[in-house]
């Protein structure tokens, strides 16, 4: 089944817990610390794998956790690092943050690999906290905790040339006829309900990949019908073919159809409308010489605007070779790199936990009080009782905003603050 939309949940590995242990050996009365460390959580990394055209794996399985790390053992020995969770994804696949809609990666062009979720480091044994004054440390630093996100996949099919146009004005048809591709084609509304790709070749010119967007109707970029599930497909190409029904086999009238799908692309993204354009005027063979010329009609009302219209019979061939090379053209003008989405998600932001929150506040004894669990955490892998670890302490508090936020509510020095569950110490600015 073809799926170009999915939310997943994604969560790297934990780093394991430093180890707590004492030297025991036979003639050897005080053998000192030898915990070890921690080893590292698994990162969670995206591939590009350019064997895979959907999402549709996703449907099964919504939630991917990276291995954690294993807690340091005795004897000085590191825990093993969790395995890193490596998820693929097809070419062209954006990742969103599904919180803030914002683009985390796109993975097209050069970017075939990103790491999107770091592991948690390991915690120190306490073979690190041995020093002068301290030679038996009875605590470790535990293992930095995981990282999660619930992620938004979107596939946008990546194509030099997009075919857009009502249903039924024999976009298929076309797509068949120019390129290697098969899709369904019959006569009713919504036969292609996936977008379909195809190579163009040209003799003596370079080819272009092809994709006809299906589903588009008024309303579309609002989420009628099937088209707001596929124009996304249509952000990535370059030269757009608007393909109409100039016999109004269907009594449409093709100069309003063109309008209305135009409004719709300025609807979904008004920058769609600034990529180069052309008109094919198709289903030329069963026009009727009736004295009004419908061909020049559509030219009257577009060409001024400088987009050239093509007549052509998708099911004869007629005029279909010149329409290419005049789209060939359009390309070689083109810039040639690729159409990329451009990060917007500060990874800062990403890897700070937002659960992890700290408050302070004035008791009814006067006293400044600062908890929460980023407080907590903090406290749990320090050692206040070494200079190392008290220099730490000072450096975390004004870092988190801590300091700020006790000056805010008018502290001065002298004053006594709490801090978590058993920290108590007085005031003195730096």
């Amino acid at each position: 089944m073809f799926a170009d939309r999915v939310r997943i949940f994604i969560k790297s590995g934990k780093g394991g817990d430093g180890h707590v242990s004492f030297r025991r050996e036979l003639y050897v009365p005080a053998g000192g610390p030898d915990g070890g460390n921690g080893g590292h959580g698994g990162d969670i990394i995206f591939m590009v794998d350019k064997g895979l055209n959907t999402l549709g794996d996703f449907r099964h399985n919504s939630k991917y956790i990276a291995e954690s790390g294993e807690e340091g053992g005795k004897r000085r020995c590191t825990g093993k690092d969790g395995e890193d969770l490596i998820i693929k994804v097809p070419e062209g696949t954006v990742i969103y943050d599904d919180e803030s809609g914002k683009v985390i990666a796109d993975m097209s062009g050069d970017n075939l690999q990103e790491t999107i979720l770091k592991g948690g480091r390991g915690g120190k044994g306490n073979m690190n906290y041995a020093t002068s004054t301290m030679q038996a440390p009875q605590y470790a630093q535990p293992g930095q905790d995981a990282q999660e996100l619930w992620v938004r996949l979107e596939l946008k099919v990546i194509a030099d040339v997009g075919l857009v146009g009502f249903p039924n004005v024999g976009k298929s048809t076309f797509l068949s006829r120019v390129t290697n591709a098969r899709p369904k084609i019959a006569n009713y509304h919504f036969t292609t309900l996936n977008p379909n790709l195809g190579v163009v070749d040209l003799d003596g010119g370079k080819g272009f990949v092809i994709a006809d967007i299906p589903g588009l109707i008024e309303g579309a970029s609002e989420g009628v019908g099937l088209g707001h599930q596929f124009l996304r497909h249509i952000e990535r190409t370059k030269v757009i073919i608007h393909i109409v029904d100039a016999a109004s086999t269907e009594g449409r009238d093709p100069i309003a159809d063109i309008k209305a799908i135009n409004k719709e692309l300025e609807n979904y993204n008004p920058k769609l409308l600034e990529r180069p354009q052309v008109i094919a005027a198709n289903k030329i063979d069963v026009i009727y010489d009736d004295g009004s010329d419908p061909v020049q009609a559509i030219r009257d009302a577009f060409e001024p605007e400088g987009i050239k219209v093509y007549p052509i019979s998708a099911v004869t061939g007629q005029g279909v070779k010149e329409l290419l090379y005049a789209v060939r053209t359009l390309l070689d003008n083109f810039k040639d790199e690729p159409v990329l989405f451009e990060k917007e998600f500060d990874y800062d932001e990403l890897m700070d936990n937002p659960n992890e929150s700290f408050e302070v506040s004035i008791n009814e004894d006067g006293v400044y009080v600062v908890n929460g669990p980023k407080i907590d955490k903090m406290l749990g892998y320090t050692n206040l009782e070494s200079e190392k670890g008290f220099d730490f302490f000072q450096k975390f508090m004004k870092r988190s905003g801590v300091l700020d936020e006790l000056e805010k509510l008018g502290i001065a020095e002298g004053d006594t603050v709490i801090v978590g569950d058993y920290l108590e110490f007085d005031y003195y600015k730096a």
